[in-house]
């Protein structure tokens, strides 16, 4: 069809009909055989009017390149496609009306760990973005990271296990006077002891740390690093990675802290995919392919290493571009599956699980408008 206001073939309504729906809820079209409602989202924000041009001429000065698309997919850059046009390797040039802003899909590790370890936890964090209550474990995982970034702005020679400690205390008030809530981590605890022992158990952290570096050898190029990249098919990728180090020849180190105990060696893979995260997205972003990703485990006191290739890089961005295409389906049809692990002892979702009896909310009708906005949201919260 050449009509601009539709996205093409079956989907089209007759010459000179209004369409019902606006943008950006396009009706796929009907080469599969059947005429499903499939949602394209283009990266405007809902009620934007944006114009579809199914010109060959106008469609690859817009792609740039060809790439196929699937179902649900993203023509290259982020220009909307079906399924029929994907196949044959064409996109479609869009072009929004005045007043019409684009935003941008985006996924970090935190909110990709979630779908990939319950979908129905990502809905509630993401698209219903349910409360959580603090927790004392995550509470002295930020306080612990928080003194490891400060301690390097001591200078060489001074990075003591004794001033590491004495900063401890400071960081927790800092911290409670940004988030007042906190207070109440601790509600029944009238003369301080429990405080005091959450406090010693970070003290302890820190203390391990240079049981597994010295800082004193150490000049991190970045600490607390915000990074971010567009992958050519429109995803963004964004994260914050806790150190850089950089070698006098250039090679990229990424460390990332933990506060836990070392997975097992079955389950290091699915530790390491965050740092793989961090990899690629510094390797598009600097053009060094980093030398080695490093996690400390100050739980345990261990060091968890791995040197990334190029191929295994390539294979996270088609992983990532895999579970972004079925974010934005679960999104669009609502079907947000609980998947049940031995992480859900300490989900603070339970009471609205099904798999503890629970019902989740209704599910919100804005949600199938896309979820950039709402990954934007949730990523300001961490």
């Amino acid at each position: 069809s050449r009509n601009p206001q539709w996205l093409c073939c079956s989907a089209a309504p007759p010459r000179g009909e209004r369409p019902r729906r606006q943008p950006l809820m396009f009706a796929a079209c009907g080469c599969d055989g059947k005429a499903a409602e499939a949602v394209i989202t283009s990266g405007y924000a809902a009620g934007s009017l944006v114009w579809l041009v199914t010109d060959d001429n106008a469609a690859s000065a817009v792609a740039g390149r060809r790439e196929p698309a699937g179902d649900y997919g993203m023509a290259p850059r982020g220009y909307p496609t079906c399924r029929c046009w994907g196949i044959k390797s064409r996109a479609m040039a869009v072009t929004p009306v005045a007043g019409a802003t684009r935003t941008t899909d985006a996924l970090s590790p935190s909110r990709a760990g979630d779908f990939m370890t319950c979908p129905l936890r990502y809905r509630f964090r993401v698209i219903d973005r349910l409360p959580e209550k603090p927790t004392p474990a995550a509470t002295r995982g930020t306080v612990v990271h928080a003194v490891l970034e400060r301690l390097y702005d001591s200078p060489l020679g001074q990075r003591t296990p004794e001033l590491a400690r004495s900063m401890v205390r400071p960081e927790w008030e800092r911290l409670v006077a940004e988030k007042p809530e906190l207070a109440q981590l601790f509600p029944s605890d009238g003369d301080g002891t429990l405080l005091a022992g959450w406090l010693a158990e970070a003290e302890a952290l820190v203390d391990r740390y240079f049981t597994l570096e010295d800082p004193n050898r150490l000049q991190p190029a970045d600490r607390e690093v915000y990074l971010e990249t567009v992958l050519d098919e429109g995803l963004k990728l964004r994260g914050y990675a806790d150190r850089i180090d950089v070698a006098p020849s250039g090679e990229l180190r990424v460390v990332d802290y933990k506060t836990g105990k070392a997975p097992r060696p079955e389950f290091a893979a699915q530790a390491l995919f965050q740092m793989k995260f961090y990899a690629l997205v510094l390797w598009r972003q600097r053009s060094v392919l980093p030398r080695r990703l490093m996690l400390v485990y100050l739980g345990s006191g261990d060091l968890l290493t791995h040197d990334p290739d190029q191929r295994e890089l390539e294979a996270v961005r088609r992983k990532l571009l895999a579970l972004w295409e079925a974010i934005r389906r679960a999104t669009a049809t609502g079907d947000w599956r609980p998947r049940s692990s031995r992480l859900c002892e300490w989900c603070q979702h339970q009471e609205r699980c099904p798999e503890f009896g629970g019902t989740p909310p209704p599910y919100p009708p804005q949600a199938q408008a896309g979820t950039a906005e709402a990954a934007e949201a949730a990523e300001a919260g961490g």
